[in-house]
């Protein structure tokens, strides 16, 4: 006995004719609307970041680093360790896209960048890696209440965090000069 094919109204149907003619459309439907996701992805173009001025975009994010470093200082001196772990989750993510901000070629007499970071690219990279694991040990101590590793690793931080990479790849600010003694 051999199995009788139905229709949508479950009405036997001749050799199933119409059940396999659905089936073919939906595949072809299905295979065209993954062949068009498929081209559509790969002939977009990705999402920039930024306002496609590397050097404008770094300092926005150095300057936004400085914010939250400023925060951290002053919510562990008024005695918030807790509170220090969302301005240091701010500077680890920071970390991340800091490589992603120097493309060659984007030294420019605006930028306080110097060459030695496209010369010594791997040290480079090194130190915006050690940015963010130390930010992210911060913010570790921050949830954990540990206000007495918080207060240690702020201590630190400036020195051990952005000084390996202020001090090797940074034009250091220029040096205020002492006013003249008035006569």
């Amino acid at each position: 006995m051999s199995a009788v094919p139905f229709n949508n109204r479950m009405e036997p149907t001749e050799g199933g004719n119409e059940m396999e003619l659905r089936h073919v459309r939906a595949g072809v439907i299905l295979g065209s609307l993954v062949a068009l996701a498929v081209v559509g992805c790969a002939t977009s173009k990705p999402a920039a970041m930024g306002s496609g001025d590397p050097v404008a975009d770094r300092q926005r994010l150095m300057k936004n680093n400085g914010a939250n470093w400023a925060e951290i200082q002053n919510k562990v001196k008024a005695g918030n360790a807790e509170g220090v772990a969302v301005n240091a989750e701010a500077l680890a993510l920071h970390a991340q896209r800091i490589t992603l901000l120097f493309p060659e070629g984007s030294l420019t007499d605006k930028s306080k960048a110097k060459p030695e970071i496209w010369q010594k690219w791997p040290e480079f990279q090194a130190a915006a890696k050690n940015l963010e694991n130390r930010a992210g040990t911060l913010r570790d101590q921050a949830v954990a209440k540990d206000a007495a590793a918080v207060t240690a690793t702020v201590a630190t931080f400036g020195r051990d965090a952005c000084g390996t990479c202020h001090t090797p790849f940074r034009v250091p600010p220029p040096q205020q000069q002492p006013a003249a003694p008035r006569s």
